[in-house]
């Protein structure tokens, strides 16, 4: 028995509040309807897909529901979500004898799932997934504010989609919908007299309609943060400036180096290097190239933060911690954190900065130089 989906994205998404249809919103840089194609397209007892988009978009089809494998037919929608279901129905394949119906706001829905959901079809004719209620449900009728009852919630079950019927079943059930209004095709088919069985849903198939929802479901695509380690130090003599984040602290010593010797920026940006699996300082701005010949460690900050952004990636925090025997830096860290914020792009309250000595141990302890560490916490850059 051929299996065909028709995923319903032709409606406005109101209730997330915002003038782009819901459908539309993207989770880490692919839009929440060619998520829910790519899992069908994924699922191997597929033969057809039809996506039903509101008839303005339907021209841009391409770009929104992506390229799928699968034969993939785009058609205009309708006013009701039943009326957009009939037009899907219209679009299926003769051919296909098992319709599974799935919400495009659901990007989730795993191919688990739509197996379970295809086999029961094939053998039950209508059938629905869905999860046990686990609060306490109360009727309140409406207009009003007092509980008529407590309904057992042994017997309450939340539906979900992909729901799945035998194509006599869903279309007794689509031309009841003509005349009669329903939430869903299964709700039809109970009214076309045919039984619907249940099937386990699965809690992760979650339907994003507010807000929340959907940064909920932005932060569970995102990729873990990362953490980088940096280091750096260099030798202090004398005609030098001593500088940190640009900030020249007075000092008859200075570091030395083939740019400036600012071991915070230095340390820093081995860190984002380091998080991001993209090599150190010397593999992006070795010392055998003039360009960064006196280069200020704030520009090679900056532009180890753009080569992070190119690659998905954003500061998420920073923490540095210099060790130096002699000036006290105490009263230049404020200036040195307001420094490296913005190049960060972070608040100042996400720049950390702490000054150490080192007890008159080895070279940095004899005031002989000037050492760095830092540690960076990365994490993707919001993909709207």
């Amino acid at each position: 028995m051929p299996v065909g989906v028709i995923i319903v994205a032709a409606g406005r998404g109101e209730r997330l509040g915002g003038r782009v249809p819901k459908q539309l919103l993207a989770i880490d840089g692919r839009t929440i309807v060619e998520r829910s194609v790519a899992a069908f397209d994924a699922a191997p007892d597929i033969e057809h897909i039809v996506v039903v988009l509101p008839e303005a978009l339907v021209a841009d089809a391409v770009s929104i529901v992506g390229r799928p494998a699968r034969p993939c037919t785009s058609v205009a929608g309708g006013a009701r979500r039943q009326d957009s279901v009939r037009c899907g129905l219209a679009a299926m394949p003769a051919g296909v004898d098992v319709v599974l119906i799935h919400d495009a706001a659901r990007p989730f829905v795993s191919g688990a799932l739509i197996a379970r959901v295809i086999a029961a079809a094939r053998e039950s004719g209508a059938v629905v997934p869905a999860v046990r209620a686990r609060d306490t449900v109360k009727r309140v009728p409406m207009g009003t504010s007092t509980v008529a009852e407590t309904v057992p919630r042994d017997e309450i079950w939340l539906a979900q989609t992909p729901q799945g019927f035998t194509r006599r079943v869903l279309d007794e059930a689509v031309a009841l919908g003509e005349t009669v209004d329903a939430t869903d095709e299964a709700a039809l088919a109970e009214r076309s007299g045919h039984p619907v069985r249940v099937v386990e849903g699965d809690e992760a198939n979650v339907k994003i309609t507010t807000a929340a929802d959907l940064a909920d479901a932005r932060a569970r695509v995102a990729p873990a943060p990362r953490v980088g380690t940096g280091y750096d130090l260099h030798r202090l003599v004398e005609g030098r400036p001593l500088v940190f984040a640009g900030i020249v602290v007075p000092f008859e010593r200075g570091p030395i180096g083939h740019s400036d010797g600012d071991v915070v920026c230095h340390a820093l940006v081995d860190a984002i290097f380091g998080a991001a699996g993209a090599g150190d300082i010397g593999q992006h701005f070795p010392n055998t190239d003039e360009r960064w010949q006196g280069a200020p460690g704030l520009d090679l900050l900056a532009r180890a933060v753009a080569i992070l952004a190119d690659g998905g990636w954003q500061v998420a925090n920073a923490d540095v911690t210099v060790v130096l025997e002699r000036p006290k830096l105490g009263p230049h860290i404020p200036a040195i954190r307001a420094a490296l914020a913005p190049v960060l792009g972070l608040t100042v309250d996400a720049v950390s900065v702490k000054a150490k000595t080192n007890e008159g141990v080895d070279a940095v302890g004899r005031g002989e130089a000037v050492a760095a560490h830092a540690v960076v916490v990365l994490r993707r850059a919001v993909r709207a």
